[in-house]
């Protein structure tokens, strides 16, 4: 749990690395580029110093992980203290031994701390009874007291007074607590001042509805972080948790620690790579798609470099691993995401940003005028009292409370009628930023699948028998361009002769035995010079030129014809770069497929586009285009999650993986490319509606505290004030339900 520094060898940061070559590595800041003023970066500690680790359990929120910050910074000797909200870890730097200090720090202050060289707790399910029994109680009890109230008005209000203490006990304990630590306006403090006041003249109802619309809100959040974090937990599972090792011609199983460079390994067919490898056998195809984007498989060579996580597409291999463990190619791109994290500052929740000047400036002004007139000028007591309960009343922050959260859950079910999923307010509040566009093309603009797009026969032949001979030569593979031409035949309802003798060209293609003659399919440039001829050839180039992937079927040397494939555009693509200009927002590609694919597709839409890209290439690129304009990063694969991490939010495809899904802060569950647009305008609607709210509650307070500095307004009006300011920020926000 802790790394001693040794003597004149600085702890490593994490590093944005490059993965061609695997071994490759690039200080995150040599570009000088990664230096923000909060929060503070991971830094190593110094030769002075240690570095302890631990889980930490109980974070909502981003808020959350500052209270802990605060919480372990106040420890004597600690130098630097650091949560990093991904991964839920605290990193804390000290001269001395601080572990029991800090542990007994946060638990003061409501969280929990646990090993972090153990595996991460296993978060329980954010609508379990269990954890949701406090929420639950405090609804039950509204609705009886309400009941009461309506038949016997002063047993109601005992009733309220009792739902009210109820659930004020949790929240002001964790005000306690967090005072404590250091936090003495953290918005559980604003909660129990607002319930309090509201007690004290008697808004009885009022009080236990402010903390049940709070103890909602904490858990609708909690859910939302919980989501987000088990991206990361996704992209571990990539790995598998043992690997084959080969000792001589014996197989033992060990786990990934074990591997150093040097051993060889074998991996499965449709196995994945356990660590970046090198490989030993003479040929083999691998999907790379969740480190490159491309749609596919891609054939490596004898000594050839393949990275942890791609997946062996046909055959049992070996390879020679090349990477220390923990270095492999998907905890590279796990540390590009954790980076991505650390860059961006922590979002702190508006009310509990205001409540650092709100609500102590509010109490301290109504404690003054309940005081100051009767012991400066001898007026009576009882009426400044009166006005100072007043006051504490209006500058309840009931209407604030409620104006921001009220307008994100419109715009929030307002976006999931539209099929989009967007994680919290956060990220919708981001969303009606967003000036750019990165789109990932590969199952995002496209339809994520080869489709045959030309058919060409010769000798003779027509379309359907040139196809369904070249269909019965891939019978039984499972290479995407494969599928698509099988695909085809299915479509057009053909019936498909028998092929016999099957066998894989190591580098040239496959071939088959149909109906007794022997029949070849391969790309262009692996047959002999002489079977095609110039015409031919020209075409051919043309086709690829377009991005389009040709396939030629050959008998007895004698081309026959040739089909040429594409991944082709989502049908609404074209609509939703239309809409996303006329909202002012400028899209780009940026992809790990070859720049004559991308230039095609980019050409289709009138779009700048980015070819060839790794994922820190697509985080460089989303660092230096967010430097110019807020940023979203629209994509599908694994490969997208880190830029997606980088970038000022990443939307996700519905259909895309779990990963890209779950690190994403918002997704398009109905695959709908045309509802970005939609989803911006919403977004920058509900930015609107905030502000207005916002100066709803404010305006109406305003204008209350002079009436009531005047003794024009009581007790009764100061409710009135309260409950409409709330009545008038929720209808307003309701509006947004019933955009078009």
């Amino acid at each position: 749990m802790t790394t001693p520094t040794p003597d004149g060898k600085p702890v490593p940061q994490f590093g944005s690395v490059k993965f061609k070559p695997l071994d490759a590595q690039t200080p995150c800041c040599a570009d000088g580029q990664c230096s923000q003023p909060a929060p503070q970066p991971v830094t190593p500690p110094s030769d002075a110093t240690h570095r302890f680790s631990w889980h930490v359990q109980g974070m909502d929120c981003a808020a959350c992980a500052r209270k802990v910050e605060n919480a372990a910074r106040q420890i004597p000797g600690v130098s630097q203290a650091q949560v990093v909200f991904a991964t839920e870890k605290l990193l804390v730097d000290a001269a001395a031994d601080v572990r029991e200090q800090v542990e007994q720090a946060i638990r003061q202050a409501g969280y929990t701390l646990s090993d972090s060289d153990s595996p991460a707790p296993t978060a329980s399910h954010p609508f379990a009874l269990r954890d949701n029994l406090p929420l639950i109680g405090l609804i039950v009890l509204m609705a009886l007291s309400w009941g009461v109230a309506q038949f016997n008005p002063p047993l109601g209000e005992i009733a309220f007074i009792a739902t009210t203490l109820v659930g004020l006990w949790p929240i002001a304990r964790q005000a306690l607590r967090l005072m404590r630590s250091g936090n003495p306006f953290a918005i559980e403090t604003l909660m129990s001042v607002a319930a309090i006041g509201a007690l004290f003249i008697g808004a009885t109802a009022e009080a236990a509805m402010v903390l049940l619309l709070f103890l909602i809100g904490e858990r609708l959040e909690g859910w939302a972080a919980n989501r987000a974090r088990q991206g990361v937990s996704a992209l571990i599972a990539l790995k598998p948790e043992t690997a084959t090792r080969l000792n001589g011609e014996q197989r033992e199983t060990v786990a990934l620690s074990a591997l150093r460079p040097g051993d060889v390994i074998e991996v499965a067919a449709g196995g994945r790579l356990p660590a970046d490898g090198k490989l030993l056998s003479p040929f083999a195809s691998f999907d790379e798609s969740a480190l490159t984007g491309e749609s596919l498989p891609v054939e490596r060579s004898q000594g050839d470099s393949v990275a942890a996580g791609a997946t062996s597409v046909d055959r049992l291999v070996r390879l020679e691993v090349i990477s220390e463990p923990g270095d492999s190619a998907i905890d590279r791109i796990l540390r590009l995401i954790e980076e991505a994290e650390e860059r961006r500052a922590p979002i702190e929740r508006f009310i509990d940003r205001f409540s650092r000047i709100y609500t102590p400036a509010i109490m301290l002004f109504a404690l003054l005028v309940a005081v100051l007139p009767p012991l400066l000028t001898g007026a009576p007591w009882l009426p400044w009292i009166y006005k100072g309960l007043t006051l504490l009343l209006i500058g309840c922050p009931c209407a604030l409370v409620i104006s921001t959260p009220a307008a994100i859950t419109s715009g929030l079910a307002a976006a999931a009628r539209r099929g989009a999923l967007i994680k919290g307010g956060a990220a919708l509040e981001q969303l009606g930023q967003i000036r750019q566009v990165a789109f990932d093309k590969t199952g995002t603009l496209t339809q994520g699948k080869p489709q045959v797009t030309t058919v060409s026969p010769l000798r003779g032949l027509d379309e359907n028998a040139l196809l369904r001979l070249a269909a019965a030569v891939e019978q039984g593979s499972t290479h995407p361009l494969a599928l698509a031409i099988i695909e085809r035949c299915t479509n057009q309802g053909m019936i498909l002769p028998v092929a016999t003798n099957q066998r894989t060209l190591a580098g040239i293609g496959i071939e088959a035995t149909v109906d007794g003659e022997t029949y070849l399919l391969s790309a262009p440039d692996k047959l002999p010079a002489a079977i095609l001829d110039e015409a031919t050839r020209a075409t051919i180039q043309q086709q690829e030129a377009q991005g389009q992937t040709v396939v030629a079927l050959v008998h007895n040397n004698q081309l026959l014809g040739t089909l040429a494939l594409r991944d082709t555009l989502r049908p609404d693509a074209r609509e939703a770069v239309q809409r996303l200009q006329g909202l002012g927002v400028q899209g780009v590609i940026l992809t790990g497929d070859n720049p004559r694919a991308a230039a095609a597709i980019a050409g289709e839409l009138g779009l700048e586009f980015r070819a060839g890209l790794l994922p820190a290439d697509k985080v460089a690129e989303v660092n230096r285009m967010n430097q110019r304009a807020p940023l979203a990063m629209v994509g599908d694969g694994i490969n997208d999650a880190p830029a997606m991490k980088a970038a000022t939010i990443g939307i996700a495809m519905g259909s895309g993986t779990d990963v890209a899904l779950e690190t994403a802060d918002a997704a398009l569950t109905h695959n709908r490319l045309t509802e970005l647009a939609g989803i911006i305008a919403l977004a920058r609607a509900t930015h609107a509606n905030i502000r207005q709210n916002i100066a709803i509650a404010l305006g109406l307070k305003g204008l209350f505290l002079v009436t009531t500095l005047l003794g024009i307004t009581g007790l009764w009006l100061a409710v009135l004030a309260d409950t409409g300011a709330t009545v008038l920020v929720t209808a307003n926000a309701l509006r947004l339900l019933g955009r078009k």
